[in-house]
């Protein structure tokens, strides 16, 4: 796998999910001031990339406070939702919008089947969240 490049991800129903890696501090703090969705399990935030990027395949990053545990209940949280996402493949995602999910310590005991669902429903509201603020924001011009 590149470390740069979309990743492909394969699903249960054997497509693939087209997602890249959200690597960069100032890409996280920009997602952070977009539409956003709450579960008990996680945060989505969302926004759209700036206007001079071209639009590539969605990108995914991944956030996990130092409050809900230690390294390694972090970490098994992360990959949790990695797997969520994987498996999840028809998410409402856009190829020119930048996501993090903020992890919350539920994300470790709630149920795979409860934190897929949850994704589905996140990702479905911040498109509408997103799709919403975009056409406030192109009627004040």
């Amino acid at each position: 796998m590149s470390q740069r490049g979309p990743e492909n991800r394969q699903c249960r129903d054997g497509s693939s999910a087209r997602f890249a890696r959200l690597k960069k501090r100032a890409d996280f703090q920009r997602a952070a001031t977009g539409a956003r969705w709450r579960s008990q399990a996680f945060t989505l935030q969302a926004r759209r990339r700036e206007e001079g990027r071209a639009p590539s395949a969605a990108r995914i990053g991944f956030t996990a406070a130092r409050r809900i545990g230690d390294a390694v209940e972090r970490n098994r949280i992360r990959r949790r939702l990695k797997e969520a996402l994987r498996v999840s493949c028809n998410l409402e995602t856009r190829d020119d919008h930048d996501y993090v999910l903020v992890a919350e310590r539920e994300a470790l005991t709630r149920r795979f089947e409860t934190l897929c669902a949850d994704l589905a429903k996140a990702f479905a509201a911040v498109r509408v969240k997103s799709s919403r603020g975009s056409s406030d924001r192109d009627r004040r011009k």
